[in-house]
């Protein structure tokens, strides 16, 4: 072994021996000095100067100890541990400093941990699969239908084994299965052949389904369906023998083939599908809908892709774009269909890493998050700042401390790792503590940002870990190397005389902290006038009017479509169920639309009058839905029950709508047609009401047509009720359930929902992110007070002799008040105009997400400038009046 191995095993040895190894270094010592003290009796020396000669000759044995330990010790260790020893108590005798400081970094860190949780699970997590790398997500360019796809496109494509190793289709479907004689509702997906394949995980039990399976009708042996470890565990209880159990789903047969994994989540990020059916049997299972038979009509489902062995991303879309025109003409046999309406060129397929996934909330969320984890980065360094404001105040109360320790031998590479240790335990403590609070904060988010779509994956993992332990390190860095170095810095004489060189010296460590409370203050300011944008826009979208209602509305979802009911008997049905709801005490008016407003559905169309065409938003509703909604009628009247197949077709427009197709004429009476050609329907306008927002709050008014349920050509349709309630929602939601099970007994439980969630939920990425940053601009304006207030306490109190001298002078109390306010005001005013100045040119990266509201609002300017000129001036108030009432002769003292 060579001997410097040697050595380090003995010393890491010696680390778990250290008491023996003391205790026989004792002995040795003592060995030796008896030894040399015998030696000297023998010389026939005095025996009274025998100690002092053995003392002279051998040496101090304590330093002997401290040197012979030294060899079988890690010295770098050793020092370390008495440095966290020592921060520790040091620590613990200043509570309040240390509260503060550890609060201050829970609330930095803390916050930045569970957003990059956040970030990290929507979309830095990759897919729980083999090699998810070699993952893609396809979609459509220019624009044209994003990332869904069609039957007839996909089944082409789905044969291109030149250009991917697999592709495979998949779409989230709600089943309803089977339980005695109820359905309950459960959260699956349908998928292609090549699904599970593509995906590379095995199934626990059974097979995964196949191509055989992914064809019109299923396989000969019959429909097949894959179950989750979830669904195997609530449904049959871990059965060993579930394989071959049946299962029905949507009134459809199955027979359960296999059950994957418990780590098994599919493609989406943000569902986990309990129960996987093939997309080829969508028309059995989506009955008495088939979007299959519409072809190139329905894009209704997505395309991943996993790429061939040695094949690049860039190698992969050039490889896809020379195949996408033929491969979309093909397909699509209609010329016109294949342009993007709004860049007018041909549609064309393209490849992005799908490594993570999918999800549908990267569009909404990917730019509010980020700009949340700039305004988390933002509190991070406020917290730093602020702290190492109070480290280098606390370090000039330290001084003759620190001089001392340079004066008796310790170099300042010593003094200046004893700080930095102070300043690591602090980090590592707030870090921990951060951490510990980061993934129920990250939780609450997810729920709340993600509208009830709980399943997303926001735990820890390697990335969390490291981002952690690197916004540790970075507050380490920050927070204690500078005060550490100025508080080491000049020279022993200069720190342990009183004088001239003293004062200089205190001036040039308060000219540090304030530059760092300088830029503290001007940080808070850029936070707090972002936040202040943003409500603004957000308090806007809600003035801008929503045209109705909202207060009050109770939505309900029941889905009938498995009940085997013909238009007729689901018409009478709708119309009993809403006359049986209006009896329940608290319902007002009861009605039904298909889609409601803010749904996340919408449908639109070109419809024609003369010569003007115009896209307009269309809603199906029955009688009384205007009054229910509280829309005003401007002229003309509301839908009838009269109003059947059998009488012409008529339908109603909002404000909007009329003045363009009949900016002179009385629209009332007047015809518009669905289409412009030979089988276009027309229909006759009977009124007019005012305008809504239907789709977004932040967009303007859209034409609107409605047309009445009464006349609608569907098989089957799907409406929503809506209730006008009284009072909370839980006694009408009870007695709508009991009514449910008397009138559709067959029926999964209805889903319900108030107007104001849903509202909330459509904006749901902007509330998202100005709560946060309201929430940020709070916690800044606390870090900042904590610091003036913290900084101008330490300051003050080491001014405690000069302003004793200057009230023994004859000065005023409220010119001492000045005195010690006018350091915070200086550092405030400054930092404000810094803040005002930077916070001009980057307000610009909020402009996408204001609405009405400019980037440079001067009201929310000066509000901003307000609030963080009123914090300042209480935290900077307190310790100014404190010092007005030092007491002269005590200060004098004070030394």
């Amino acid at each position: 072994m060579p001997e410097w191995l040697h050595e380090i095993e003995l010393r890491a040895k010696a680390l778990f021996n250290k008491r023996r190894l003391q205790r026989d270094l004792a002995d040795e010592l003592a060995f030796h000095q008896a030894m040399l003290r015998e030696k000297f009796e023998r010389e026939d020396r005095d025996l009274e100067n025998v100690p002092a000669s053995v003392h002279q000759s051998f040496g101090d044995a304590h330093r002997w100890h401290e040197r012979l330990t030294e060899l079988w010790q890690f010295r770098w260790l050793e020092n370390l541990l008495r440095d966290l020893s020592f921060a520790a108590r040091i620590l613990h005798k200043s509570p309040g400093f240390t509260s503060v400081a550890l609060l201050t970094l829970i609330l930095g860190i803390g916050t930045n941990a569970a957003v990059f949780s956040l970030v990290n699970g929507l979309l830095l997590r990759p897919l729980p699969v083999p090699h998810a790398e070699e993952l893609l997500i396809l979609r459509q360019l220019p624009s044209g239908f994003g990332y869904s796809f069609c039957i007839p496109v996909f089944r082409l494509l789905e044969k291109r084994t030149d250009v991917f190793q697999d592709v495979f289709a998949f779409t989230n479907h709600e089943f309803q299965v089977r339980n005695g004689n109820r359905n309950e509702s459960h959260g699956g997906a349908l998928v292609s052949g090549q699904f599970f394949a593509g995906l590379g995980v095995p199934p626990q039990l059974g097979r995964y389904l196949n191509a055989t399976d992914d064809q019109p009708g299923g396989a000969t042996s019959g429909l097949a369906a894959v179950i989750s470890d979830q669904f195997w565990k609530t449904w049959f209880n871990h059965a060993p023998d579930v394989v071959g159990s049946k299962l029905i789903l949507d009134n459809v047969a199955f027979t359960v083939v296999g059950v994957m994994p418990r780590s098994f989540i599919g493609a989406e990020i943000t569902s986990r599908p309990q129960i996987y059916a093939a997309l080829a049997i969508e028309p059995l299972v989506d009955a008495p809908f088939n979007n299959t038979a519409s072809g190139y009509h329905s894009w209704w489902f997505r395309v991943a892709a996993r790429r061939k062995p040695g094949m690049s991303v860039a190698q992969t879309n050039a490889a896809l774009r020379a195949i996408s025109g033929p491969l979309v003409q093909e397909a699509i046999p209609d010329s016109q269909f294949r342009i993007d309406y709004k860049t007018q060129e041909q549609l064309y397929l393209s490849a992005e890493s799908g490594s993570t996934g999918y999800s549908f909330l990267r569009k909404d969320f990917r730019y509010p998050l980020l700009v949340v984890f700039v305004l988390c980065g933002a509190v991070l360094l406020l917290a730093c700042l602020n702290l190492a404001s109070l480290l280098l105040a606390r370090a000039a109360a330290r001084e003759r401390e620190i001089a001392t320790r340079l004066a008796i031998g310790a170099t300042r590479r010593r003094v200046i790792q004893q700080l930095l240790v102070e300043s690591v335990l602090l980090s590592f403590t707030g870090t921990l503590a951060g951490f510990a609070v980061a993934p129920l904060t990250a939780r609450f988010l997810s729920f709340f940002i993600t509208n009830n779509y709980s399943d997303l994956d926001t735990s820890v993992d390697i990335r969390v870990l490291l981002f952690a332990a690197g916004i540790g390190v970075l507050c380490t860095l920050v927070i204690g190397l500078v005060p550490a170095l100025h508080a080491s810095f000049g020279s022993v004489q200069t720190q342990m005389r009183q004088g001239a060189q003293n004062l200089r010296r205190a001036r040039s460590q308060r000219l540090l902290g304030n530059l760092m409370l300088t830029a503290e203050v001007a940080l808070t300011l850029i936070v707090v006038i972002g936040a202040g944008l943003l409500g603004t826009s957000l308090m806007r979208v809600y003035r801008t009017g929503l045209g109705f209602d909202g207060h009050g509305l109770l939505l309900v979802d029941l889905d009938i479509t498995k009940q085997s009911w013909k238009a007729p008997a689901v018409l009478q049905f709708y119309r009993e169920f809403a006359d049986e709801a209006a009896r329940i005490p608290g319902v007002g008016n009861v009605t039904y639309a298909m889609p409601t407003p803010f749904s996340g559905s919408t449908s639109w169309d070109d419809w024609y009058s003369n010569s003007k065409k115009q896209t307009l938003y269309a809603s199906s509703i029955a009688p009384d839905y205007f009054q229910t909604m509280r829309i005003p009628l401007l002229t003309g009247r509301d839908f009838a029950w009269a109003d059947t197949y059998v009488t012409p077709l008529k339908v109603v427009l909002n404000q909007a709508a009329a003045q363009y197709f009949f900016p002179i004429a009385d629209p009332v009476g007047q015809q518009i047609r669905d289409s412009d050609g030979k089988n276009a329907k027309t229909y006759e306008v009977i009124g007019v009401v005012g305008n809504t927002k239907y789709a977004d709050l932040r967009e303007a008014v859209r034409p609107m047509v409605y047309k009445p349920l009464t006349q609608d050509d569907l098989k089957t349709p799907v409406y929503t009720f809506v209730l006008r309630i009284s009072g909370k929602p839980g006694p009408a939601i009870d007695a709508i359930r009991n009514l449910t099970v008397r009138l559709a007994p067959g029926a999964p439980e209805p889903n319900f929902l108030t107007m104001d969630r849903q509202i909330n939920e459509a904006i749901s990425s902007m509330r998202m992110i100005v709560m946060l940053a309201v929430f940020f601009a709070i916690c800044a304006l606390l870090v900042t007070a904590i610091g003036l207030y913290g900084t101008l306490a330490y300051s003050t109190s080491r001014r405690t002799s000069e302003i004793g001298i200057r009230m023994a002078l004859g000065a005023q109390r409220k010119q001492v008040v000045w005195l010690v306010f006018r350091e915070n005001a200086i550092v405030a005013v400054i930092g404000s105009l810094a803040g005002m100045g930077v916070a001009l040119l980057a307000s610009r990266a909020l402009t996408t997400l204001l609405y009405n509201t400019s980037s440079h609002d001067l009201p929310v300017m000066l509000l901003s400038v307000a609030a963080l000129g009123a914090i300042a001036c209480i935290a900077s108030l307190l310790p100014a009046l404190h010092a007005a009432h030092i007491e002269p002769i005590e200060a004098i003292r004070y030394e």
